[in-house]
Protein backbone atom coordinates (compact mmCIF):
# COMPACT_ATOMS: atom_id res chain seq x y z
CA UNK A 1 0.00 0.00 0.00
CA UNK A 2 2.91 2.51 1.07
CA UNK A 3 4.93 1.86 -2.32
CA UNK A 4 1.37 2.41 -4.21
CA UNK A 5 0.99 5.71 -2.39
CA UNK A 6 4.49 6.86 -2.79
CA UNK A 7 4.10 6.40 -6.94
CA UNK A 8 0.93 8.34 -7.32
CA UNK A 9 1.33 11.25 -9.23
CA UNK A 10 1.38 14.86 -7.09
CA UNK A 11 -0.10 17.73 -9.02
CA UNK A 12 1.85 20.61 -9.42
CA UNK A 13 2.60 22.70 -6.60
CA UNK A 14 0.67 20.37 -3.90
CA UNK A 15 3.53 20.97 -1.51
CA UNK A 16 2.43 24.43 -1.23
CA UNK A 17 1.77 26.05 2.02
CA UNK A 18 -1.33 27.94 1.05
CA UNK A 19 -4.24 26.64 -0.80
CA UNK A 20 -4.56 29.14 -3.54
CA UNK A 21 -1.02 28.67 -4.99
CA UNK A 22 -2.20 24.62 -4.46
CA UNK A 23 -5.27 25.20 -6.57
CA UNK A 24 -3.36 27.66 -8.75
CA UNK A 25 -2.67 25.24 -11.78
CA UNK A 26 -6.12 23.60 -11.77
CA UNK A 27 -7.64 26.98 -12.32
CA UNK A 28 -5.34 28.03 -14.73
CA UNK A 29 -5.21 24.78 -16.38
CA UNK A 30 -8.95 24.86 -16.34
CA UNK A 31 -9.80 28.36 -17.70
CA UNK A 32 -7.00 28.01 -20.58
CA UNK A 33 -9.45 24.18 -21.49
CA UNK A 34 -12.61 26.59 -21.67
CA UNK A 35 -10.81 28.79 -23.01
CA UNK A 36 -8.91 27.74 -26.04
CA UNK A 37 -11.05 24.75 -27.18
CA UNK A 38 -14.04 26.65 -28.79
CA UNK A 39 -11.58 29.33 -29.66
CA UNK A 40 -9.44 26.56 -31.78
CA UNK A 41 -12.64 25.19 -33.37
CA UNK A 42 -13.73 29.13 -34.40
CA UNK A 43 -10.14 29.92 -35.83
CA UNK A 44 -9.50 26.23 -37.62
CA UNK A 45 -12.96 26.40 -39.57
CA UNK A 46 -13.95 30.07 -40.25
CA UNK A 47 -9.98 31.27 -40.70
CA UNK A 48 -8.06 28.12 -41.95
CA UNK A 49 -10.97 26.86 -43.34
CA UNK A 50 -10.71 23.00 -41.83
CA UNK A 51 -13.77 21.40 -42.25
CA UNK A 52 -15.75 21.34 -39.13
CA UNK A 53 -15.13 17.97 -37.26
CA UNK A 54 -11.81 17.55 -38.10
CA UNK A 55 -11.53 20.58 -36.39
CA UNK A 56 -13.31 19.88 -33.31
CA UNK A 57 -11.26 16.86 -32.93
CA UNK A 58 -8.13 18.62 -32.84
CA UNK A 59 -9.68 21.21 -31.15
CA UNK A 60 -10.07 18.53 -28.07
CA UNK A 61 -6.77 17.06 -28.66
CA UNK A 62 -5.11 20.33 -28.16
CA UNK A 63 -6.72 21.62 -25.30
CA UNK A 64 -8.21 19.01 -23.11
CA UNK A 65 -5.00 17.47 -21.95
CA UNK A 66 -4.11 20.33 -20.31
CA UNK A 67 -6.27 19.05 -17.28
CA UNK A 68 -4.03 16.41 -17.27
CA UNK A 69 -0.89 18.44 -17.52
CA UNK A 70 -1.84 19.61 -13.59
CA UNK A 71 -0.99 16.10 -12.74
CA UNK A 72 1.02 14.41 -15.48
CA UNK A 73 2.61 17.18 -17.77
CA UNK A 74 4.86 14.33 -19.54
CA UNK A 75 1.52 12.47 -20.99
CA UNK A 76 -0.20 15.44 -21.95
CA UNK A 77 2.68 16.31 -23.69
CA UNK A 78 2.43 13.41 -25.98
CA UNK A 79 -1.12 13.92 -27.10
CA UNK A 80 -0.67 17.79 -27.57
CA UNK A 81 2.13 17.57 -29.82
CA UNK A 82 1.28 15.05 -31.34
CA UNK A 83 -2.19 16.63 -32.02
CA UNK A 84 -0.65 19.73 -33.03
CA UNK A 85 1.65 17.88 -35.64
CA UNK A 86 -1.49 16.46 -36.80
CA UNK A 87 -2.82 20.22 -37.18
CA UNK A 88 -0.36 21.74 -38.94
CA UNK A 89 0.04 18.67 -41.74
CA UNK A 90 -4.07 18.76 -41.66
CA UNK A 91 -3.83 22.30 -42.61
CA UNK A 92 -0.99 21.43 -45.33
CA UNK A 93 -4.75 20.03 -47.45
CA UNK A 94 -6.92 23.57 -47.22
CA UNK A 95 -6.10 27.05 -48.51
CA UNK A 96 -5.86 29.89 -45.97
CA UNK A 97 -4.42 33.76 -46.86
CA UNK A 98 -0.30 33.58 -46.29
CA UNK A 99 -0.98 36.30 -43.07
CA UNK A 100 -1.88 33.48 -40.87
CA UNK A 101 0.72 32.09 -38.70
CA UNK A 102 1.60 28.29 -39.30
CA UNK A 103 2.87 25.84 -38.77
CA UNK A 104 1.00 26.49 -35.05
CA UNK A 105 -2.17 28.78 -35.22
CA UNK A 106 -1.86 31.63 -32.18
CA UNK A 107 -4.40 29.04 -29.87
CA UNK A 108 -1.59 26.34 -29.98
CA UNK A 109 1.20 28.74 -29.09
CA UNK A 110 -0.88 29.67 -25.80
CA UNK A 111 -2.17 26.39 -24.81
CA UNK A 112 1.48 25.01 -26.12
CA UNK A 113 3.74 27.63 -23.80
CA UNK A 114 1.45 26.73 -20.56
CA UNK A 115 1.85 22.90 -21.21
CA UNK A 116 5.96 23.99 -21.19
CA UNK A 117 6.09 25.51 -18.10
CA UNK A 118 3.99 22.33 -16.70
CA UNK A 119 6.65 20.42 -17.53
CA UNK A 120 9.28 22.76 -16.62
CA UNK A 121 8.21 22.65 -12.98
CA UNK A 122 7.65 18.77 -12.91
CA UNK A 123 10.39 17.27 -15.07
CA UNK A 124 14.12 16.98 -14.67
CA UNK A 125 16.43 18.97 -16.87
CA UNK A 126 17.45 16.29 -19.28
CA UNK A 127 13.74 15.45 -19.92
CA UNK A 128 13.16 19.28 -20.70
CA UNK A 129 15.93 19.39 -22.95
CA UNK A 130 15.09 16.76 -25.25
CA UNK A 131 11.21 18.06 -25.23
CA UNK A 132 12.76 21.44 -26.65
CA UNK A 133 14.72 19.34 -29.62
CA UNK A 134 11.77 17.70 -30.16
CA UNK A 135 9.75 20.48 -30.83
CA UNK A 136 12.59 22.30 -32.71
CA UNK A 137 13.14 19.39 -34.81
CA UNK A 138 9.35 19.15 -36.00
CA UNK A 139 9.08 23.06 -36.47
CA UNK A 140 11.93 23.01 -38.59
CA UNK A 141 10.92 20.35 -40.56
CA UNK A 142 7.28 21.53 -40.62
CA UNK A 143 8.83 25.22 -41.92
CA UNK A 144 9.88 23.26 -45.25
CA UNK A 145 6.69 21.26 -46.22
CA UNK A 146 5.80 22.10 -49.81
CA UNK A 147 4.17 25.51 -50.54
CA UNK A 148 5.31 27.05 -47.17
CA UNK A 149 8.61 28.59 -47.33
CA UNK A 150 10.81 29.13 -44.34
CA UNK A 151 10.12 32.45 -41.67
CA UNK A 152 11.06 33.33 -38.12
CA UNK A 153 7.28 33.49 -37.45
CA UNK A 154 7.08 29.85 -37.42
CA UNK A 155 9.32 29.22 -35.27
CA UNK A 156 7.59 31.05 -32.44
CA UNK A 157 6.80 28.14 -31.06
CA UNK A 158 10.56 26.64 -30.06
CA UNK A 159 11.27 30.12 -29.20
CA UNK A 160 8.27 30.52 -26.82
CA UNK A 161 8.40 26.85 -25.71
CA UNK A 162 12.53 26.63 -24.63
CA UNK A 163 11.47 29.84 -22.72
CA UNK A 164 8.92 28.46 -20.90
CA UNK A 165 10.66 25.60 -20.10
CA UNK A 166 13.38 27.37 -19.10
CA UNK A 167 11.33 29.60 -17.24
CA UNK A 168 9.80 26.31 -15.58
CA UNK A 169 12.82 24.47 -14.49
CA UNK A 170 14.37 27.80 -12.73
CA UNK A 171 11.76 27.36 -10.60
CA UNK A 172 11.64 24.13 -9.50
CA UNK A 173 15.34 23.75 -8.88
CA UNK A 174 15.13 27.00 -6.65
CA UNK A 175 12.23 25.26 -5.01
CA UNK A 176 14.22 22.25 -4.48
CA UNK A 177 17.18 24.31 -3.25
CA UNK A 178 15.22 25.50 -0.52
CA UNK A 179 13.45 22.70 0.54
CA UNK A 180 17.03 21.37 0.64
CA UNK A 181 17.74 24.19 2.58
CA UNK A 182 15.22 23.13 4.98
CA UNK A 183 15.57 20.17 5.32
CA UNK A 184 19.59 20.48 6.52
CA UNK A 185 18.72 22.74 9.10
CA UNK A 186 15.88 21.08 10.77
CA UNK A 187 18.94 17.98 10.57
CA UNK A 188 21.66 20.31 11.97
CA UNK A 189 19.86 21.38 14.70
CA UNK A 190 18.52 17.92 15.66
CA UNK A 191 22.64 17.07 15.14
CA UNK A 192 23.44 19.93 17.46
CA UNK A 193 21.31 19.04 20.32
CA UNK A 194 22.73 15.16 20.41
CA UNK A 195 25.88 16.26 19.76
CA UNK A 196 25.31 19.03 22.86
CA UNK A 197 23.33 16.23 24.94
CA UNK A 198 26.57 13.80 24.19
CA UNK A 199 29.03 16.19 25.49
CA UNK A 200 27.63 16.96 28.55
CA UNK A 201 26.89 12.94 29.49
CA UNK A 202 31.12 13.19 28.79
CA UNK A 203 31.28 15.94 31.26
CA UNK A 204 29.53 14.77 33.75
CA UNK A 205 31.01 10.71 33.36
CA UNK A 206 34.76 13.04 33.88
CA UNK A 207 33.44 14.74 37.16
CA UNK A 208 31.74 12.12 38.72
CA UNK A 209 35.23 9.79 37.99
CA UNK A 210 36.86 12.63 39.90
CA UNK A 211 34.68 12.60 43.06
CA UNK A 212 34.38 8.60 42.72
CA UNK A 213 38.24 8.38 42.27
CA UNK A 214 38.76 10.14 45.51
CA UNK A 215 36.27 7.76 47.39
CA UNK A 216 37.81 4.75 45.69
CA UNK A 217 41.51 6.05 46.52
CA UNK A 218 40.36 6.30 50.26
CA UNK A 219 39.35 2.36 50.18
CA UNK A 220 42.48 1.39 48.92
CA UNK A 221 44.60 3.19 51.38
CA UNK A 222 42.75 2.03 54.57
CA UNK A 223 43.02 -1.46 52.99
CA UNK A 224 46.33 -1.65 52.26
CA UNK A 225 47.39 0.33 55.84
CA UNK A 226 44.76 -1.94 57.92
CA UNK A 227 47.72 -4.47 59.14
CA UNK A 228 49.75 -1.76 60.25
CA UNK A 229 46.74 0.48 61.77
CA UNK A 230 45.38 -2.41 63.26
CA UNK A 231 47.19 -4.63 65.38
CA UNK A 232 46.49 -8.50 65.77
CA UNK A 233 44.49 -8.84 62.57
CA UNK A 234 43.90 -12.54 62.04
CA UNK A 235 45.13 -13.84 58.90
CA UNK A 236 42.36 -14.54 57.11
CA UNK A 237 41.43 -11.15 57.76
CA UNK A 238 44.54 -9.18 56.96
CA UNK A 239 43.96 -11.28 53.38
CA UNK A 240 40.44 -9.74 53.34
CA UNK A 241 41.38 -6.48 53.43
CA UNK A 242 44.19 -7.43 50.81
CA UNK A 243 41.84 -8.66 48.65
CA UNK A 244 39.27 -5.37 49.31
CA UNK A 245 42.75 -3.35 48.13
CA UNK A 246 43.61 -5.62 44.55
CA UNK A 247 40.00 -4.91 43.77
CA UNK A 248 39.65 -1.09 44.75
CA UNK A 249 42.71 -0.76 42.60
CA UNK A 250 41.71 -2.81 39.69
CA UNK A 251 38.49 -0.34 39.68
CA UNK A 252 40.34 2.42 39.34
CA UNK A 253 42.03 1.19 36.33
CA UNK A 254 38.98 0.35 34.60
CA UNK A 255 37.40 4.09 35.68
CA UNK A 256 40.51 5.86 34.59
CA UNK A 257 40.73 3.20 31.13
CA UNK A 258 37.07 4.23 30.57
CA UNK A 259 37.47 8.36 31.15
CA UNK A 260 40.09 8.37 28.40
CA UNK A 261 37.79 7.04 25.76
CA UNK A 262 35.45 10.01 26.98
CA UNK A 263 38.16 12.78 26.92
CA UNK A 264 39.40 14.04 23.54
CA UNK A 265 42.23 15.99 22.66
CA UNK A 266 40.55 19.18 23.97
CA UNK A 267 39.33 18.21 26.96
CA UNK A 268 42.07 18.07 29.61
CA UNK A 269 42.38 16.45 33.25
CA UNK A 270 41.20 18.92 35.87
CA UNK A 271 43.57 19.29 38.22
CA UNK A 272 41.33 20.97 41.02
CA UNK A 273 38.72 19.42 43.33
CA UNK A 274 35.20 19.47 41.51
CA UNK A 275 32.47 21.68 43.19
CA UNK A 276 29.86 21.85 45.42
CA UNK A 277 27.37 23.57 47.73
CA UNK A 278 30.11 25.15 49.45
CA UNK A 279 31.07 26.72 45.68
CA UNK A 280 27.29 27.93 44.63
CA UNK A 281 27.79 31.29 47.47
CA UNK A 282 30.82 32.05 44.97
CA UNK A 283 28.58 31.57 41.96
CA UNK A 284 26.06 33.85 43.43
CA UNK A 285 28.57 36.47 43.95
CA UNK A 286 29.94 36.63 41.05
CA UNK A 287 26.70 37.10 38.94
CA UNK A 288 25.74 39.65 41.31
CA UNK A 289 28.98 41.22 39.77
CA UNK A 290 27.59 41.87 36.47
CA UNK A 291 25.03 43.65 37.51
CA UNK A 292 21.81 41.11 38.33
CA UNK A 293 20.76 41.25 42.02
CA UNK A 294 21.23 37.77 43.29
CA UNK A 295 19.35 36.67 47.15
CA UNK A 296 21.29 33.38 48.01
CA UNK A 297 19.74 31.49 50.72
CA UNK A 298 22.21 28.88 51.45
CA UNK A 299 21.46 25.43 53.08
CA UNK A 300 21.11 24.11 56.74
CA UNK A 301 23.00 21.09 57.07
CA UNK A 302 23.56 21.24 60.95
CA UNK A 303 21.07 18.61 61.37
CA UNK A 304 23.27 15.85 60.52
CA UNK A 305 22.48 15.84 57.12
CA UNK A 306 25.11 14.71 54.58
CA UNK A 307 25.29 15.80 51.22
CA UNK A 308 26.35 13.21 48.22
CA UNK A 309 29.11 14.65 46.36
CA UNK A 310 27.56 13.89 43.13
CA UNK A 311 24.35 15.47 44.51
CA UNK A 312 26.46 18.46 45.47
CA UNK A 313 28.20 18.82 42.61
CA UNK A 314 24.57 18.72 40.30
CA UNK A 315 23.49 21.08 42.22
CA UNK A 316 26.21 23.32 41.37
CA UNK A 317 26.10 23.15 37.76
CA UNK A 318 22.56 23.44 38.25
CA UNK A 319 22.56 26.90 39.71
CA UNK A 320 25.23 27.57 37.04
CA UNK A 321 23.54 27.15 34.18
CA UNK A 322 20.58 28.65 35.35
CA UNK A 323 22.47 32.14 36.22
CA UNK A 324 24.22 31.72 33.08
CA UNK A 325 20.79 31.94 31.45
CA UNK A 326 20.09 34.86 33.81
CA UNK A 327 22.68 36.57 32.50
CA UNK A 328 22.08 35.59 29.18
CA UNK A 329 18.36 36.30 28.27
CA UNK A 330 16.91 38.50 31.71
CA UNK A 331 19.73 40.66 32.19
CA UNK A 332 19.87 43.19 35.31
CA UNK A 333 17.20 40.93 36.88
CA UNK A 334 16.91 39.96 40.59
CA UNK A 335 17.52 36.72 40.90
CA UNK A 336 16.40 34.56 43.81
CA UNK A 337 18.63 30.96 44.79
CA UNK A 338 17.88 29.05 47.66
CA UNK A 339 19.04 25.26 48.59
CA UNK A 340 17.12 23.59 51.66
CA UNK A 341 16.60 20.16 52.63
CA UNK A 342 12.69 19.50 52.64
CA UNK A 343 10.52 16.23 51.21
CA UNK A 344 9.27 17.15 47.83
CA UNK A 345 7.53 19.77 46.69
CA UNK A 346 4.27 20.21 45.26
CA UNK A 347 4.48 21.23 41.33
CA UNK A 348 7.97 19.20 40.58
CA UNK A 349 7.27 16.69 37.44
CA UNK A 350 7.34 13.79 37.91
CA UNK A 351 8.22 13.87 41.80
CA UNK A 352 9.44 10.80 43.46
CA UNK A 353 8.28 8.49 46.09
CA UNK A 354 7.76 10.61 48.62
CA UNK A 355 10.48 9.03 50.65
CA UNK A 356 13.58 10.45 52.41
CA UNK A 357 14.94 13.61 52.83
CA UNK A 358 15.47 15.69 49.51
CA UNK A 359 17.73 18.31 48.48
CA UNK A 360 15.70 21.68 46.40
CA UNK A 361 17.25 23.47 44.30
CA UNK A 362 15.61 27.07 43.05
CA UNK A 363 16.78 29.78 41.16
CA UNK A 364 13.45 32.19 39.87
CA UNK A 365 14.44 35.92 38.63
CA UNK A 366 12.32 38.47 37.52
CA UNK A 367 11.72 40.43 34.69
CA UNK A 368 14.56 42.60 33.04
CA UNK A 369 14.17 45.85 34.50
CA UNK A 370 14.83 46.41 30.26
CA UNK A 371 14.13 44.45 27.40
CA UNK A 372 17.62 42.96 25.99
CA UNK A 373 18.38 45.11 22.68
CA UNK A 374 19.67 41.49 21.46
CA UNK A 375 21.20 38.84 22.68
CA UNK A 376 24.29 38.93 24.29
CA UNK A 377 26.05 36.03 23.06
CA UNK A 378 25.89 34.48 19.58
CA UNK A 379 25.90 31.19 18.00
CA UNK A 380 24.79 29.80 21.59
CA UNK A 381 23.48 26.14 20.65
CA UNK A 382 20.04 26.59 22.43
CA UNK A 383 20.51 23.39 24.22
CA UNK A 384 21.25 24.52 27.99
CA UNK A 385 18.31 22.82 29.81
CA UNK A 386 19.86 19.66 28.61
CA UNK A 387 22.72 19.59 31.03
CA UNK A 388 20.13 20.08 33.53
CA UNK A 389 18.05 17.37 32.94
CA UNK A 390 21.40 14.53 32.52
CA UNK A 391 22.34 15.65 36.08
CA UNK A 392 19.02 15.39 37.38
CA UNK A 393 18.38 12.10 35.47
CA UNK A 394 21.69 11.10 36.70
CA UNK A 395 20.89 11.18 40.59
CA UNK A 396 17.31 9.82 40.16
CA UNK A 397 15.75 13.52 40.97
CA UNK A 398 12.91 15.84 39.36
CA UNK A 399 13.66 18.89 37.91
CA UNK A 400 11.11 21.72 36.55
CA UNK A 401 11.46 24.76 34.40
CA UNK A 402 9.37 27.09 32.89
CA UNK A 403 8.48 30.93 32.74
CA UNK A 404 6.36 32.59 35.53
CA UNK A 405 3.18 34.71 34.62
CA UNK A 406 5.19 37.83 35.26
CA UNK A 407 7.64 37.21 33.29
CA UNK A 408 10.33 35.84 34.99
CA UNK A 409 11.33 32.37 34.64
CA UNK A 410 12.06 29.41 37.45
CA UNK A 411 13.92 26.56 38.03
CA UNK A 412 13.64 23.88 40.31
CA UNK A 413 15.01 20.75 41.23
CA UNK A 414 14.93 17.84 43.84
CA UNK A 415 17.82 16.00 44.06
CA UNK A 416 17.78 12.76 46.77
CA UNK A 417 19.55 12.66 49.27
CA UNK A 418 19.73 8.91 50.62
CA UNK A 419 22.23 6.52 48.45
CA UNK A 420 18.88 4.50 48.24
CA UNK A 421 17.07 7.33 45.91
CA UNK A 422 20.25 8.00 44.30
CA UNK A 423 21.21 4.19 43.20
Amino acid sequence: MTSVEEERPRALLAGASRRWVRMLPWAVAFVLCVALLPTTIVVLTADYGLNGGLASGLAVAQAAPLLLAVVRPLHAWYVVFAADVAGALALLTVDFEERLLWPFPPMELVGYVGLCLALGLRERRRTLVLVWLVTAAANVGLEFAPSHGAGAKGLLLTILGGVALLLGGVLRERYEVQRRLVEQETISEAERGRRTLLEERARIARELHDVVAHHMSVITVQADTAEYRLAALPPDVRQEFTSIAATARESLGEMRRLLGVLRNEEAHGELVPQPGLAQIGQLAEATARTGAPVDFTPCDTSGGVEVPEAVGLSAYRIVQEALANVVRHAPGARTQVSLSVSDPVDGVDGGGDGGGARLTVLVVNEPPPEPPAGPLEVGGTGHGLVGMRERVRLVGGTLDVGPLPDGGFRVAAQLPLTEKDIT
